[in-house]
């Protein structure tokens, strides 16, 4: 019996360890950090991606057309022609402007003759009205139909010049140094007058053009720097100026058109190269960023994320939403390497210690 007995104690002694050892486990369980699901600001994913693709090109251009209209009949350049200010780049057929320039000069000649024939008629009658031979009136009339001679004549030698400049028009010649970037028009085309048949690009500064949604507008002024890599030139960047902003957005894209100059310096750069242009941020400022959808806690008017601390608890950040669609936001007010809670944010509260999945 004292056997039995003995046995009974050492169960429940058995039992009551047990029970105690399995409570201080779900006790410790109990308080372990919950595990948040977070993004870092600037590391790729939050970060938004204000880039903007564009196209290298002069900054000083000619889109070269003839004055005339006319079939072209030579073209001494090819694309990338280096030429010089006064070389002959396309010639029109010139037979109409010569056939032009022979009937002015044929018109010149005969007003030459009748102003002549109007200048000895004149000093003839006014040698006989001298010597009272005629009349006042006569005289006069002689007088006028010299004018109307001199006045032709004027009308003939300006339809003249008029001609001979079209003749000249036959030729396009380079008004500046340059390198041809683009060729519109082939020997035997007929182009009209201010048709663009040649794209000359003047001296060596280039530029990339691009186009910014009307969202965006506003990061970009004239002076402000922004980084530029090339497609065909691997990892290089260099940095470039914002020259120009559109005060128009196109109606159709309804964006606006950004140009930015390249340093005279850079290497292998060449016209027509695709660019890629990047909105410089400094590091630690303010910077726009996107974000799930989810990371967005609200309970006001005033929109919030959770920020993950360096001692891992969470506190509330307020942010300004700029845009949004189905999936996500993008939000201004962070700052790169900020920790963002993306996932469960109704279910934290100001101070709570947290883990991530980094310190797993």
């Amino acid at each position: 019996m004292k056997r039995r007995r003995k046995y009974y104690v050492l169960l429940v002694a058995a039992v009551l360890t047990v029970t105690f050892v399995s409570g201080c486990g779900h006790k410790e369980e109990a308080q372990k950090p919950r595990l948040v699901k977070t993004v870092v600001v600037g590391d790729g994913q939050a970060q938004d991606g204000a880039q903007y693709t564009g196209t290298v090109k002069g900054r000083y251009e000619s889109h070269m057309a003839f004055q005339i209209g006319g079939r072209i009949t030579t073209k001494n350049v090819q694309l990338g022609s280096v030429v010089h200010a006064g070389d002959v780049l396309m010639t029109v057929n010139p037979q109409d402007a010569q056939q032009g320039v022979n009937r002015s000069q044929a018109a010149l000649s005969a007003a030459q003759s009748q102003l002549d024939l109007a200048r000895v008629n004149l000093e003839r009658y006014e040698s006989l009205y001298a010597q009272d031979a005629v009349s006042a009136a006569t005289l006069d009339q002689y007088r006028n139909a010299y004018d109307q001679a001199a006045a032709q004549y004027n009308q003939a030698a300006a339809a003249a010049a008029t001609s001979e400049n079209s003749l000249s028009y036959t030729s396009l010649t380079a008004d500046a140094d340059g390198v041809i970037a683009a060729v519109s028009a082939e020997p035997g085309q007929v182009v009209a007058a201010g048709q663009t048949v040649l794209t000359l690009v003047k001296g060596g500064d280039m530029e990339v053009s691009f186009n910014v949604p009307e969202n965006r507008i506003k990061d970009f002024s004239v002076g402000k720097n922004v980084s530029v890599s090339f497609w065909a030139l691997g990892k290089m960047n260099v940095t470039a100026t914002v020259r120009e902003v559109a005060a128009v957005a196109d109606p159709a894209t309804r964006t606006y058109k950004v140009t930015v100059t390249l340093p005279s310096d850079v290497p292998g750069v060449q016209l027509g190269m695709t660019a890629t242009v990047t909105d410089n941020k400094a590091a630690g400022s303010s910077t726009d960023c996107v974000l799930p959808l989810s990371a967005i806690y609200q309970t006001g008017n005033t929109p919030q994320v959770w920020v993950v601390g360096k001692d891992h608890t969470v506190s509330l950040q307020n942010v300004s939403v700029e845009a949004f669609d189905d999936n996500r936001v993008s939000v201004k007010g962070l700052k790169n390497g900020d920790l963002v809670v993306t996932a469960g944010v109704q279910l934290l509260s100001n101070g709570q210690v947290v883990r991530t999945e980094g310190d797993e």
